[in-house]
């Protein structure tokens, strides 16, 4: 393993700690994560005596960008329903997918989003599209593209992480409680997109 393996395994171990602190809710974890962030911008920035003179993705005095974030339609045989998943925290439901992580490529963060929040394994189809969330955001301040893929399933539903609590087959016409971080219109614009072969983008 040479040093630039070792720096971006110590970033990637940055980044991961990030999400956690963003995202967890349990005081212990919390603290965990802290520690973690702690620990890797402190070998960070003593890595080969660097002092970040290396591009840091966290210090990086660079223009700002959209974040990015991935949603996978799965279909079921006759394509008439889609796989979605239930946020605990919100109790309501959404395609699965997430943020982008450091070095994933979006389809990677698509594969790992189904395998975590739905249990399912899945090979990518298609990109159906790219486009904005910012216009469907309750929180504007963000701006956010979002990659949309089709990808059907390989391996039955198994165990899925914490994050949701449910995950089923939903008629299209007919979809359930939409998450909050999203609307009803967006996920049918991506469904509909996905079931007509269509292309979006904005």
């Amino acid at each position: 393993m040479d040093y630039k393996e070792i720096y971006d395994y110590i970033v990637k171990i940055q980044s991961i700690a990030k999400i956690g602190l963003v995202f967890s809710k349990d005081p212990y974890a919390l603290t965990n994560y802290q520690q973690i962030n702690d620990i890797s911008a402190d070998l960070l920035e003593h890595f080969m005596e660097l002092k970040l003179d290396r591009p840091n993705y966290f210090q990086r005095d660079i223009y700002p960008t959209p974040s990015i974030s991935v949603r996978t339609i799965i279909f079921n045989d006759d394509r008439s329903k889609v796989l979605m998943v239930r946020e605990k925290e919100l109790q309501a439901y959404s395609l699965p997918g997430g943020w982008a992580d450091l070095y994933d490529t979006p389809s990677e963060t698509a594969k790992n989003e189904s395998k975590q929040e739905a249990g399912v394994d899945i090979e990518i189809v298609r990109l159906v599209g790219l486009t904005s969330r910012t216009p469907f955001k309750s929180n504007k301040n963000v701006p956010e593209y979002v990659a949309i893929f089709e990808a059907k399933a390989i391996s039955e539903l198994g165990e899925h992480e914490y994050e949701t609590d449910d995950v089923n087959w939903f008629d299209i016409d007919n979809l359930p409680l939409i998450s909050r971080k999203t609307t009803k219109e967006e996920l049918l614009r991506f469904i509909l997109a996905a079931k007509n072969g269509e292309t979006i983008y904005d």
